[in-house]
């Protein structure tokens, strides 16, 4: 029989991610699954932070095991924003303004460097685990490619000439940055299974 996890997300794609990562071995489930309608403030100042917020919200309010994300683009020419501003960048949640805006701070910019950073805060019987996963690669000066959401059009892996937009989920899964600290989360929960 499978456990129940919480992942504390309300996005339907990561929580996708996230069930292909982790296999049948456990039921994942999201915010909207246990009837979580809350936005849960975000008010730290690192992807850490923020990560153990949401998974402490939900284990003191629901009493079930959760892990939760925080992940954000870094843009070295730009002191590594948007960072944790990622989902907000151009003010407000939009993935299309929030490329707009970013493509406009990099106007002319030489150095298009960046990463996708992902934390996740994991409370498991009551005790608290940090897994972090990077991928570095740049911006392009145009979004192409329909798959995925947030920057994934503009991001292109180093090692690829695709951006994720333009790889199917399988393909993204095996390199992302969440896939990346997934995988050592999955490590760790399979070491941990009595």
């Amino acid at each position: 029989m499978s456990r129940q996890l919480v992942f504390a997300t309300h996005n339907q794609y990561k929580t996708e991610e996230v069930r292909q990562l982790l296999g049948d071995q456990y039921e994942v489930l999201n915010l909207n699954d246990i009837g979580c309608d809350t936005d849960i403030p975000e008010t730290a100042d690192t992807f850490a932070g923020n990560a153990e917020l949401k998974s402490s919200f939900v284990v003191d309010n629901y009493q079930i095991d959760c892990f939760a994300d925080d992940s954000g683009l870094e843009v070295e020419s730009l002191n590594n924003e948007p960072g944790i501003y990622s989902a907000r960048y151009a003010g407000e949640r939009g993935d299309a303004a929030n490329m707009a805006f970013l493509l406009e701070k990099l106007q002319g910019v030489v150095n298009r460097k960046a990463q996708f950073r992902t934390v996740i805060s994991l409370i498991r019987n009551k005790e608290k685990f940090l897994f972090e996963g990077i991928i570095q690669g740049t911006i392009r000066e145009m979004p192409t490619g329909t798959n995925g959401f947030g920057y994934d059009p503009v991001f292109q892996p180093d090692g690829y000439k695709q951006t994720f937009a333009e790889m199917d989920m399988e393909q993204k899964n095996q390199i992302s940055h969440r896939a990346l600290a997934m995988r050592k989360l999955i490590a760790f929960l399979k070491e941990q299974a009595v």
